[in-house]
């Protein structure tokens, strides 16, 4: 079987209630090793945005120190479904409530990458930015309404983009 040239990148954002380090927010930073050990030994994960702690909670890409910040890459969007929603992932879900806001307009955009692309925090913003602006389509889309690879616009399997000459 072929390998599938196209990756789904994922971003997701929340706000805090409270700052990291506070007591609201002890019983979500407890789970998250185990929740990151989760996704990157489930089926489909191929990558996600971590620093020297495991995780990305020290980024801070918006002007509000209370937003967390989530990159990661996956085969299907079924796989990231599977993980989201069924995995020990779920039991999180039914909790976001206690740690973060609800937001105004979506926190989470997904696109197609090239296989083997990883994204940056500036790309993740921008297509989420572009989804809050421009409604669902192929460049940005959600859980709720998902496009094929083939419907995305500049995308180019890993083997056809271009290699800068050394």
């Amino acid at each position: 079987m072929r390998e599938n040239p196209y990756h789904l990148a994922q971003v997701n954002i929340a706000r805090m209630l409270e700052p990291l380090d506070s007591p609201v927010m002890e019983s979500f930073v407890a789970m998250l090793d185990e929740v990151n050990a989760l996704a990157d030994r489930s089926p489909g994960f191929v990558w996600r945005l971590q620093g020297d702690e495991g995780n990305a909670t020290y980024l801070r890409p918006y002007d509000d120190d209370r937003i967390l910040f989530n990159l990661s890459v996956w085969e299907s969007i079924e796989q990231l479904k599977a993980f989201v929603y069924k995995a020990g992932h779920g039991g999180v879900m039914k909790r976001r409530r206690e740690w973060f806001e609800r937001f105004d307009g979506p926190n989470v955009a997904l696109w197609w990458v090239a296989a083997g692309h990883v994204p940056t925090v500036g790309e993740a913003k921008q297509r989420l930015e572009y989804l809050r602006a421009n409604g669902e389509s192929a460049h940005a889309f959600s859980l709720k309404r998902t496009f094929a690879p083939s419907e995305s616009q500049g995308i180019l399997p890993a083997a056809l983009v271009p290699r800068c000459a050394t």
